[in-house]
């Protein structure tokens, strides 16, 4: 529940949550958006907006290790946090303006989390979380704490196929095989 202002949106709450990396979540409504039926380009640009200016607004803390402690990316949500049977629908962007063809992994981990530590889901409930520009499926549940941490442990289940393969030939004569740097 933090309130952030940004530029173009005014003031907006989000919530961060980690799940092998830290997004920030908000309902895409909070935006003047819908996840199902704005423009992927609208949803990219407010996911933009509101990853910038939480990363000018807040430093994150990761509890075992500082270069763990960057905003990755923003997940708007259809705003439907609290457990049903039907699905969840999202849409990740991250790193350079990215959009995940899936619910995102890391992702559905922090939204359960999320969900369990505000009480809007159980323990071994599962949730359904559907891609907004896919339709992609992925489920989640919360298992149990994690040692000393108020935190749990997600399974997060889903399809996933190859997209390409590559081969790398290093040649023993090749100078360079081991790399290079530049000063």
């Amino acid at each position: 529940d933090l309130a952030v202002d940004v530029p173009g949106h005014g003031k907006v709450v989000v919530d961060i949550g980690y799940g092998g990396t830290f997004y920030a979540f908000l309902s895409a409504e909070q935006l003047g958006l819908d996840v199902r039926s704005s423009t992927t380009r609208d949803l990219v640009n407010a996911a933009s907006a509101v990853t910038e200016a939480v990363k000018k607004q807040f430093k994150l803390h990761h509890p075992e290790s500082e270069d763990l402690a960057f905003l990755y990316g923003t997940i708007l949500t259809d705003g439907k946090d609290a457990f049903s049977e039907e699905p969840t629908t999202n849409i990740c962007v991250f790193a350079d303006e990215q959009v995940d063809r899936s619910p995102t992994g890391s992702g559905v981990t922090a939204r359960i989390a999320l969900q369990y530590h505000k009480g809007l889901i159980q323990l071994n409930q599962t949730r359904t979380f559907r891609s907004s520009t896919t339709g992609s499926l992925f489920t989640g549940k919360a298992e149990t704490k994690f040692g000393d941490y108020n935190a749990v442990i997600v399974e997060v289940s889903g399809e996933a196929f190859y997209t390409g393969t590559a081969t790398f030939t290093v040649e023993d004569e090749d100078p360079l095989k081991h790399g290079f740097s530049f000063k």
